[in-house]
């Protein structure tokens, strides 16, 4: 198996969830204890979101491709940055990158691709909800991404940085989101939802809202891990190097 390489603390409680998910998968599929070499490196997410906020964005590339060499030095074969928002500089931090990485957008859109998925809703950090990273990967496989109203940004971005990246999981918050999404089915048409950060799967748990399907990022993403370590992904489907 390749050993694999985390770019972790964005936030922390997705990181956990990406560890998890990644021993649950190889438990599931191998037993025998027969788990894989996992290196993370948690970034300060303060730092991040600081170089974020004020678009230093040079900084973050140089930042975060000089803890991937930490990882490749520690051993990792390849990496995943776990969490959506960086993925804003995938293309230059993959591009300076000494091992390859697993973008988590491009491996939505495959799995969008395979649900026959046309108009997909975005939630996510404002980072993402106003930035298109998402919506120029899947715009060239025809697939639109729609985003809520401004309000609804405000306040799902309020929620995911005063609750939910604090590992605070409220039920009237988890019905604010639920709300959100019908709202973007009823009056955008969206045919499913992207959990563009992956904190939300950890509070929007089910399949489907509104009678959409979901797309779970961190599920995906960790798929895609799993099927690379043990071989069986291809480096040109999936990776950038």
């Amino acid at each position: 198996m390749k050993i694999i390489g985390l770019i972790g603390g964005l936030g922390p409680e997705a990181t956990v969830d990406y560890y998890k998910q990644i021993i649950e998968a190889f438990k599931d599929n191998w037993g025998h204890l027969n788990y894989p070499e996992i290196i993370i490196y948690s970034v300060n997410m303060s730092e991040f979101l600081e170089l974020m906020e004020t678009r230093q964005y040079e900084n973050i590339v140089s930042m975060l491709v000089h803890k991937i060499y930490s990882l490749k030095y520690a051993g990792a074969d390849y990496a995943a940055l776990t969490a959506n928002t960086p993925h804003l500089l995938f293309d230059r931090i993959a591009e300076k990158s000494p091992i390859p990485l697993i973008s988590i957008v491009e491996a939505t859109l495959d799995e969008a691709m395979n649900k026959g998925i046309r108009r997909a809703g975005l939630l996510g950090t404002a980072f993402t909800m106003n930035n298109t990273f998402f919506a120029d990967v899947f715009s060239r496989k025809g697939i639109e991404v729609v985003v809520p109203d401004p309000g609804d940004k405000e306040i799902i971005n309020y929620k995911l940085f005063s609750e939910i990246e604090l590992g605070i999981f409220k039920d009237d918050t988890r019905l604010i989101l639920e709300g959100i999404i019908e709202k973007m089915t009823k009056e955008k048409g969206i045919d499913s939802i992207i959990l563009g950060c992956t904190e939300f799967p950890l509070i929007l748990k089910e399949s489907s809202y509104a009678g959409v399907p979901v797309l779970n990022t961190t599920a995906i993403h960790v798929s895609e891990i799993v099927k690379y370590c043990s071989g069986k992904l291809p480096v040109n489907q999936s990776l950038n190097q």
